[in-house]
């Protein structure tokens, strides 16, 4: 594990942009393509901006191909929608070829939305063994990352596949990546800050006995792959 960390999100962002082109650059230049998988939510927004504006002739974006690491089952065009936002901020403005993009199609039931995503991923992979090259990931305050909740069924699922989950405390479902699908990634980056991340930080890196089912993030940890995380110094405050 690799824990960066940084004064300002300004410093983070732009690191964290020139990380994921070298990825980029290496994906491509070995197997003409980059895999990407996008994560959710606002912290990632300014980064999406940043790639799509002063990054925008850095990457070959014509061989990259967006996955998302887990969806909220709301219709497409709800702002709630994890590709909606991405969309805004990232894939136009770029003008994304559509088959670049794999969308969760949430007008399905969350079960079969779930499936009907895998599906796509394995014809992607031609059938072989699934591995994004970088997989973008963030962390609520409870310590979930894509909806990999605490106390949930995924928690505890040990297949590399795609899931549907009921979040209680949200009473809604979700579907996500597994965790043992997100760890075949290659390269596997944390994007947090703000010191109300600090405790479960705090957990997830520092304790040395794992509490999986409280502190999920602690799940990640790539079979093959590298993990990063880029955190600001006030998501660090309680480390030791």
């Amino acid at each position: 594990m690799n824990l960066l960390i940084y004064k300002t999100t300004e410093e983070l962002k732009q690191d964290l942009a020139d990380y994921i082109i070298k990825v980029a650059e290496m994906s491509i230049e070995e197997k003409g393509c980059f895999n990407f998988v996008l994560t959710g939510g606002s912290s990632p927004k300014a980064l999406y901006q940043y790639l799509a504006t002063t990054c925008q002739h850095r990457i070959e974006w014509e061989k990259v191909y967006f996955f998302f690491g887990d969806e909220r089952n709301v219709p497409s065009n709800d702002e709630n929608y994890n590709g909606l936002m991405a969309k805004k901020a990232l894939l136009d403005p770029l003008n994304i070829k559509e088959d670049h993009i794999f969308y969760v199609n949430t007008t399905l039931s969350p079960e079969d939305a779930a499936t009907a995503y895998k599906k796509s991923i394995d014809n992607h992979f031609k059938g072989g063994q699934i591995e994004f090259d970088l997989v973008l990931l963030g962390m609520g305050e409870d310590a979930h990352t894509a909806s990999i909740f605490p106390f949930t069924d995924i928690v505890t699922n040990q297949k590399a596949t795609v899931a549907s989950v009921y979040v209680e405390k949200l009473n809604t479902h979700r579907i996500s990546l597994t965790a043992p699908l997100i760890n075949q990634a290659d390269h596997v980056v944390f994007l947090v800050f703000g010191e109300n991340k600090a405790e479960a930080l705090k957990h997830v890196i520092d304790d040395e006995d794992k509490d999986f089912k409280t502190y999920p993030s602690q799940l990640i940890n790539p079979t093959d792959g590298k993990l990063t995380w880029f955190v600001d110094e006030a998501a660090t405050s309680l480390l030791k």
